[in-house]
């Protein structure tokens, strides 16, 4: 198909190049591309040097729900 559409390209005039090289662009610009995969929190935070040990998780949320009103429930 290559082939073919240089050999046709060849046989046109300048203008119609032009016209041609500018139909192409449209074409590009209405295909739609394709969408990159999204990453999720983790796969986002994954290159920061971060660590959490279980016990500062634990007194974070000790703290956390330390001022939850209790009583309301």
């Amino acid at each position: 198909m290559e082939k073919e559409l240089l050999r046709k390209w060849h046989t046109l005039p300048d203008e119609k190049r032009q016209e041609a090289l500018d139909f192409v662009q449209f074409l590009i610009t209405k295909t739609p591309q394709k969408a990159k995969p999204l990453q999720s929190a983790l796969g986002l935070c994954s290159d920061l040097p971060i660590t959490l040990k279980a016990e500062a998780i634990d007194e974070a949320r000790q703290e956390l729900w330390s001022q939850f009103p209790r009583e309301d429930f």
